[in-house]
């Protein structure tokens, strides 16, 4: 199915516009009424229809956002520092979007789904630790760490002048207010340590590495 066949499927009704009731009963008003609900409450089962089969939900716009970064972030030893986006994946439209570098900000309240993941590197002959957390705020104002949000990472030392490597992430489902943001932290315990990007690879032929993806997704409305 294409997707001008998926658009004029799922066209929105309309509610229709019913014509004035004459004074005294008129057959032909009656069967033109008649022909309009009817022609409406067939749009309406349509719709919902086609929302509930098994593939249902490949109509479904879900408000989200996808963002990464293409350069290399470092942080001052043992201070939090925030991870930033220079990229957008999806378009604006979907109600999500970074503000000032770093604020993923949703416009309307539920819950979300948010995962991401940071490339680490190491450039010491010793492992380092790396935490990350998150932290929300709201309409611009000061963000709060999110309790029981920190995770810990240990990046392996370098070897023979390689430097070490891990990939991380994970996701957490947190309950948004409109407007409200959500901001990714991170810190070191030693600044060989690095959030990195890398360039296309050869040999083989590979893409880009972000040094950080991001993405919110809206889950649900709220549960209470």
């Amino acid at each position: 199915m294409t997707v001008s066949q998926i658009t004029t499927q799922l066209r929105p009704s309309q509610q229709p516009r019913l014509p004035a009731a004459p004074v005294e009963y008129d057959r032909t008003y009656v069967d033109a009424l008649t022909g309009i609900l009817r022609q409406y409450f067939n749009e309406v089962d349509n719709l919902t229809q086609t929302l509930l089969t098994n593939t249902g939900g490949r109509f479904l716009r879900t408000v989200c956002g996808s963002f990464q970064d293409t350069t290399t972030q470092t942080a001052t030893a043992n201070t939090a520092t925030a991870m930033t986006f220079n990229t957008t994946d999806t378009a604006a439209t979907n109600n999500v979007s970074v503000v000032s570098s770093s604020k993923i900000t949703v416009v309307y309240l539920g819950i979300y789904n948010l995962q991401f993941s940071s490339q680490f590197q190491n450039t010491d002959t010793q492992i380092h630790d790396v935490s990350v957390w998150i932290r929300q705020g709201n309409d611009g104002g000061a963000s709060t760490d999110v309790a029981g949000s920190n995770g810990l990472i240990s990046v392996p030392n370098s070897h023979g002048g390689t430097p070490g490597h891990i990939i991380t992430g994970w996701n957490y489902l947190i309950s948004m207010a409109a407007n409200d943001y959500i901001q990714l932290y991170w810190s070191t315990d030693n600044t060989a340590v690095t959030m990195q990007y890398y360039a296309a690879g050869v040999t083989p032929t590979r893409p880009t590495t972000a040094s950080v993806i991001a993405t919110m997704t809206f889950v649900s409305a709220p549960l209470t």
